[in-house]
């Protein structure tokens, strides 16, 4: 009875901020299908014949399709870094202990403290200097920053829950440390570690002002997004909604894609 009373009073709290949280991205997506007499229309059309018009309008921009090739290219590269990087130092950092951890878990976790401000500007000087600025390579560089900081630690709790029992045993069947780290820590830790991977996509995916800083041309797509706000005389609501909406798309479909790879890999080799 208890139980049942404590399930009632989560789901009573739950119910209503889910809706307060979805309220917005179902109210967008709605609006991406009105056209704009609908969308400014003083009392709020429920009721309209929807169009794709602001979609259509979306891809065929250039600035749109290009955004998307350098967004793909900037976070798909940066992510790669922070993995490849963050999954072995974070491994590390699990297994150490002391005074030296806590330190080094602190400097990981201030990067994140920074603004993007105070990342952009002083990366801005060195690229200019050296004839990057403008560049994918600047880009995938400077979010690397955050890709690694965020993935190492997000990736040392689920390293620390590997048994060290089962690190031992592989140990004596003559398991090197790379092995011990490849064959064993990183698929009994890979469901966590996929979701620390998947949250530093969206992160950087969404990311504005960094790209706004240190790009001209090779915009992404939230630059391109955000430009919509300031074409014409009147603010173009659906055409803001429909990119809105389709910028939401991509880090959806590489969730998928990314889960089902990731546990197709890592299921054999569970076992020792």
């Amino acid at each position: 009875m208890e139980l049942k009373r404590t399930r009632a009073e989560i789901l009573l709290v739950a119910i209503p901020l889910f809706i307060v949280a979805l309220f917005p991205v179902a109210w967008a997506f709605l609006s991406s299908f009105k056209s704009l007499k609908d969308i400014v229309s003083p009392v709020p059309v429920l009721l309209f014949r929807p169009t794709l018009q602001n979609y259509l309008d979306v891809i065929a921009t250039p600035a749109v399709q290009m955004g998307i090739l350098n967004s793909i290219i900037a976070v798909g590269g940066s992510v790669a870094i922070g993995t490849l990087l963050g999954w072995p130092a974070a491994y590390a950092l699990a297994r150490l202990s002391g005074r030296a951890k806590n330190e080094l878990l602190f400097y990981v976790l201030s990067i994140r403290f920074m603004p993007p401000v105070a990342i952009a500007i002083p990366f801005m000087a060195i690229y200019l200097g050296l004839g990057l600025n403008d560049t994918h390579l600047a880009l995938i560089l400077t979010y690397s920053l955050v890709t690694i900081s965020t993935i190492v630690w997000m990736s040392i709790p689920a390293f620390e829950n590997v048994p060290r029992e089962t690190e031992e045993a592989a140990e004596l069947d003559g398991y090197g440390p790379f092995a011990v780290f490849w064959k064993i820590a990183l698929p009994i830790a890979s469901p966590s570690l996929i979701g620390g991977v998947l949250f530093t996509f969206v992160v950087i995916w969404n990311e504005l002002l960094i790209a706004l800083v240190l790009t001209a041309q090779n915009v992404t797509l939230p630059v391109v997004a955000s430009s919509f706000s300031t074409l014409g005389m009147e603010v173009p609501w659906g055409v803001i909604n429909a990119s809105a909406i389709l910028l939401c798309l991509p880090p959806l479909l590489f969730i998928g894609l990314l889960t089902r790879f990731l546990n197709r890999f890592f299921q054999p080799r569970t076992a020792l």
